[in-house]
């Protein structure tokens, strides 16, 4: 049997978009590849993961069946305020979920060895790393963020125990310096995700643990490029991160960006939106798409429109329905929902005062392939980090609006780092981003000489990007240790 590399991703459309892109170029080195599915009791088959199975035949998919008996433990799993708090959807526990896909995955890999050259686990897996020490398969961490997300990550419990009884909570209402990790520009402790801020929060400690786990990997992949961001991965490769133990050895594999941006589309046929971008100039659109499991209450969604018709800017914008918090499952995204009413949600007479500039698309659009259009000059964006590598990838400058998890850390990256982006002020506040500050961010980052200048730096990173990628890179370097490593493991 060909030697074969096992990817175990996390659960949900923006850890399985990265894992395939990863398996791809695993492909095209020889090797065979399993990517693992997991299936929570009670959830329909994601169409992210149909979609998956159905596009890439090279690749071998095997769902972990979660034991039948624990159906009705599933049900406890469900966090009511999910991973971040407010902002972000409702979610099953992810770390609860994948840990009892631990005994079927054990089973698995048992009946493929001897043919498993490693284990590829997502940070969500972490527990798996001890299925795979006692089965003797080297195990190594894929890190589906960036290089500064994960300096943040490693670093969080040793400044978690150096702030002793203390929450960063407590940090906010004190004296409210900025937190200073090795290889991040100084951030406020809000930007860090909200369970964060309190020490005691169940699924904080959870994170925590598999921070401290991950160095106990053969070595971390990660899905960014050098260039981008240089000053976080040399913290990283310097040990900074992790004062007082060996940090394994870091990849930098990315941009791993698909050509369809991951999202899932049924219909073969071109979509709309990308006629209706055919027909607008160069550069003059805003695209605004907050991901696959980003959403608006009824009162956001009205400020933004009524922002966009005040700015006389063109724009093409996703919306998605209002979530409802029923404890919906972490891959809610994934299931088919309702079409958004479109005149329910956005102000009387909006659609037709800007149909001359404006298209308002229900739920999804090819997002890659809009970024990647020539009459997209700007991104509106959660800072999810696929959607960040594919807007870098298309030489498109960010307006940062983060949600939840580590996107408030990608936007100070983002903004504060790489300069690729700007912020939209009060996106972390108890109301909602207003009207006129979406219009005077469009206006400054499509008509102004900062906003020219952002577009110049855009391009920049879009070409490095690309040089990333092509032979004798350091992402192609990167991709070559890693694979030499795996024979290094085999002649043991």
């Amino acid at each position: 049997m060909r030697d074969t590399v096992v990817l175990h991703p996390g659960l949900g459309v923006g850890h399985l978009v990265p894992t395939l892109e990863l398996a791809r170029l695993f492909l095209r080195r020889g090797l065979a590849v399993t990517v693992l599915l997991v299936e929570p009791p009670g959830t329909p088959t994601p169409a992210a993961a149909r979609a998956a199975v159905a596009n890439n035949p090279s690749i071998h998919f095997h769902t972990l069946p979660l034991p039948a008996t624990d159906a009705a433990a599933a049900a406890e799993e469900v966090e009511a305020n999910g991973v971040d708090g407010k902002s972000s959807p409702p979610a099953r526990d992810p770390f609860a979920v994948l840990h009892r896909a631990n005994a079927p995955l054990r089973d698995y890999l048992r009946s493929a060895l001897p043919s498993v050259r490693a284990l590829v686990l997502d940070m969500f897996c972490v527990d798996a790393l001890d299925v795979a020490a006692g089965l003797g398969v080297p195990a190594y961490l894929f890190y589906t963020s960036g290089a500064t997300s994960l300096a943040v990550s490693l670093h969080l419990p040793h400044a978690q125990a150096a702030l002793g009884a203390r929450s960063f909570g407590d940090v906010v209402v004190g004296d409210g310096a900025p937190l200073r990790f090795p290889g991040v520009p100084p951030f406020r402790p809000t930007e860090l995700p909200t369970a964060a801020l309190d020490r005691d929060n169940a699924l904080y400690r959870k994170f925590l643990r598999a921070f401290e786990r991950i160095p106990e990997s053969r070595g971390i992949l990660v899905n960014t490029f050098e260039w981008l961001e240089a000053t976080a991965v040399a913290a990283l490769r310097d040990g900074a991160c992790v004062p007082g133990r060996p940090t394994p050895p870091i990849y930098c594999v990315g941009p791993l960006v698909s050509g369809a941006g991951g999202e899932v589309n049924n219909n073969n046929k071109r979509h709309a939106c990308l006629e209706w971008l055919d027909a607008q100039p160069e550069k003059s659109v805003v695209f605004l798409c907050f991901g696959s499991m980003g959403s608006f209450p009824k009162k956001q969604l009205e400020a933004i429109a009524i922002g966009l018709e005040a700015s006389g800017q063109r724009f093409l914008w996703v919306v998605r329905n209002p979530r409802r918090d029923d404890g919906a499952s972490m891959l809610a995204n994934d299931h088919q929902q309702p079409e958004p009413d479109l005149d329910e949600l956005l102000p009387e007479g909006f659609l037709e005062r800007t149909g001359g500039r404006g298209l308002v698309v229900k739920s999804w659009a090819p997002q890659a392939e809009v970024l990647r259009h020539g009459a997209t000059g700007a991104f509106v964006t959660h800072c999810g980090w696929n959607s960040t590598l594919e807007g870098v990838t298309a030489g498109v400058p960010l307006l940062c609006w983060p949600l939840y998890a580590e996107q408030r850390v990608n936007k100070v990256f983002i903004v504060e780092e790489a300069r690729l982006g700007v912020e939209m002020a009060g996106y972390d506040g108890e109301t909602a981003v207003a009207a006129e500050e979406v219009e005077s961010k469009v206006r400054w980052v499509m008509d102004s000489e900062g906003g020219r200048a952002l577009r110049g730096r855009a391009a920049l990173a879009k070409e490095k990007a690309l040089e990333a990628l092509e032979q004798g890179s350091t992402s192609h370097n990167d991709l070559l240790e890693f694979l030499r490593g795996l024979d290094g493991d085999a002649s043991h």
